[in-house]
């Protein structure tokens, strides 16, 4: 494909984005399991979780999203609150991949210490922010996040920045967090941080996009492709670059682009 102009090319991404940001989306997203919830730390926590295992078939991401919710008695926060330890074996078997009872023992460990101490996770990626970006937030999250005892094989299921990692998991989870909620997908309802502050959720599908388009040159989807991918599209839209995650995923998921 030869290179649009930048005119041609934040068309083209803008009516992309705008055609698949919509409610529909939900329907086979796993954004769907924190739009479950109004109280902001049901949401929070049903994000995070969910998000943690988005990966693999998007169908068992769902079934297994749903399960988690069940073990967690749908009203996450006051079982994260009311359980400051818990044992994998009361955990229902529960599984996805790679994670298991005895990650999920120690999220809920994990969180219940974050909400104890900070209030909120909003409240933790606001402290850590940079101007332009929350990779930085991301790092210290994950340093914050696994203080406590646990198994060291449970850290894969957090990405690290600092590591080279696109980190596109909890990327996506800050996205659902801070866009705007107006078109139906993302919640919004963290409100001390930006969109402008957000990074893409680079995966296969949004980078095989980029490279095709010429916005990403790097072959790896690392850290360094993420900021590459990045500075090209805060170029198109400095104010909320991430809109057009919609755009690149549905292209490659939907339209096979």
């Amino acid at each position: 494909m030869k290179r649009l102009k930048k005119s041609e090319l934040k068309d083209f991404l803008d009516e992309k984005a705008a055609f698949y940001e919509n409610p529909k989306f939900i329907e086979t997203d796993p954004v769907q399991i924190p739009h479950l919830f109004t109280q902001k730390e049901d949401i929070e926590i049903a994000g995070f979780l969910t998000a943690t295992i988005s990966w693999g078939n998007r169908k068992s991401i769902l079934t297994n999203a749903h399960k988690l919710m069940s073990i967690l008695g749908d009203s996450p926060y006051d079982f994260i609150m009311t359980h400051p330890k818990i044992e994998p074996e009361d955990l229902n078997d529960f599984v996805h991949r790679t994670f298991n009872t005895h990650d999920l023992a120690y999220f809920i460990t994990g969180l219940h210490r974050l909400y104890t101490k900070y209030g909120d996770m909003e409240s933790f990626f606001t402290q850590f922010k940079s101007e332009n970006s929350l990779q930085n937030a991301i790092h210290h999250f994950k340093r914050e996040f696994f203080v406590l005892p646990h198994l060291s094989r449970t850290e894969k299921h957090i990405s690290d920045p600092q590591k080279k990692s696109a980190a596109k998991r909890i990327n996506m989870f800050l996205r659902w967090m801070v866009r705007n909620p107006k078109a139906g997908v993302d919640l919004g309802i963290w409100k001390t941080l930006s969109p402008s502050q957000l990074s893409c959720p680079l995966d296969v599908h949004s980078g095989n996009v980029a490279r095709k388009l010429k916005i990403l040159n790097r072959k790896q989807n690392d850290s360094v492709a993420l900021l590459e991918l990045d500075t090209a599209l805060r170029k198109l839209d400095p104010n909320d670059p991430v809109k057009y995650d919609y755009a690149l995923f549905g292209l490659g998921v939907f339209e096979k682009f």
